[in-house]
């Protein structure tokens, strides 16, 4: 079969004023949000969007575990029904394929995210983790039932809502094409931005595989605007934008489908316009995030919540998280802000915050046993952790805080 590589032209759209302007100022608010706390703060935050990231990805395809019961499954307490307890594993799963893909973007520095490989080995990563019940998808037009493999490009035509992909034998064609447009430090200036964005719809409207497409094109967008670099990324949230605003995101994809409408609007088959405002709409959902992550990281403002949590708790307004302990100690707020502050402590430096003498020990044991406080190792040096129970208050409207009551 010979390839029509032009069916997926324009891979970049034309010069356009609007969007450049709507990158810079993303890169711009973006690297701000990376000077607002100490790095190994903003560690434990970037943990905690894991998680989220993995939430909201999954919502946009239609499953929904809630970031509680995702937490639960990072300590292997699953639902004994098996259909939640296979959506826990899941969403385990996302994360664990986003915690390889940035160990292997830090080992291998120059590694290309764009490339096939790379493309395929997040999708056979992921599904590897997956029960399964996960790997079978039954097609849309024969009602067959059929089993993904991972990292295994189609080998049959699909049709996912009105989106007709390419032909099967054009997939890995069109995948050489990708990965040469889109490598690793072919684009300068403000335009890697904007291949990004240009990308993510590029890579969906390929459907390279016969489920996963979602979630693997996310999670290939994370590893690219970490490689651009993009300063203060991981500290929002594209994910959460998407699902927030899943009608339009799906409205801003069939946009980018759509065929050339004119002599003038690109050079390819696609509409040039149709990418315009698919990207448009991309950038405009990374400012979004980027605002209201912001909003929520002014410093002062964060202590505040920190200690209205641990009053909260202290008034038991809020249960406690296990059934080992109750409320918490009012000091626990001072404690709790000088890590904070501070990014890593001893924990001699954190119990002497409480201006308490044996007692300053005993909260101290407490907020580790609720991960409030964790550290890498026994008796190491201690940073504030983001547990699901405590980050709903601290980032009010991150997620549904309803099951948590």
């Amino acid at each position: 079969m010979t390839v029509n590589i032009s069916m997926v032209e324009p891979l970049l759209p034309a010069q356009n004023d609007q969007l450049e302007d709507l990158s810079r100022e993303v890169v711009s608010r973006s690297a701000l949000m990376g000077g607002r706390l100490h790095p190994h703060s903003q560690g434990g935050i970037v943990e905690l969007l894991r998680l989220v990231n993995s939430y909201y990805s999954n919502l946009i395809e239609g499953n929904s575990t809630h970031p509680f019961d995702i937490e639960r499954a990072m300590r292997s307490d699953y639902e004994t029904d098996s259909v939640k307890r296979d959506l826990q594993i899941e969403s385990f799963a996302h994360i664990k394929c986003q915690q390889q893909i940035e160990e292997r973007l830090s080992v291998e520095p120059q590694v290309d995210p764009s490339s096939p490989a790379f493309i395929c080995w997040i999708h056979r990563v992921f599904y590897e983790e997956l029960p399964a019940q996960l790997k079978l998808v039954k097609h849309a037009e024969t009602d067959e039932v059929l089993e993904v493999t991972g990292g295994k490009v189609r080998q049959r035509n699909i049709k996912v809502g009105s989106h007709v992909g390419p032909p099967w034998e054009s997939v890995e064609p069109l995948l050489d094409r990708f990965g040469t447009f889109y490598r690793r430090g072919r684009h300068h200036g403000i335009t890697p931005l904007i291949a990004v964005a240009a990308a993510h719809h590029r890579l969906m409207w390929i459907h390279p595989f016969l489920d996963g497409n979602g979630r693997v094109t996310r999670l290939y967008t994370d590893a690219c605007l970490r490689v651009i670099p993009l300063g203060g990324y991981g500290l929002w949230n594209l994910s959460r934008g998407l699902a927030r605003n899943r009608d339009r995101y799906m409205k801003a994809l069939a946009r980018g489908d759509a065929g050339r409408r004119h002599a003038t609007d690109g050079r390819g088959d696609l509409s040039n316009q149709g990418l315009i405002d698919f990207c448009r709409f991309f950038l405009e959902i990374s400012l979004d995030q980027i605002s209201y992550m912001d909003s929520l990281l002014e410093i002062d403002a964060l202590l505040d919540r920190i200690a209205g949590y641990v009053r909260l708790r202290q008034e038991k307004v809020i249960s406690a998280p296990t059934e080992q302990h109750s409320g918490l100690k009012l000091e626990a707020a001072k404690m709790l802000q000088a890590v904070l502050l501070r990014g890593e402590m001893t924990r001699g430096d954190v119990a002497k915050e409480s201006g308490l003498a044996r007692s300053g020990r005993v909260i101290l044991a407490q907020l580790l046993d609720e991960g409030l406080l964790v550290s890498r190792m026994p008796k190491g040096p201690v940073r504030l952790g983001f547990p699901v129970h405590m980050a709903t208050y601290l980032f009010p409207d991150l997620y549904p805080a309803h099951i948590l009551g």
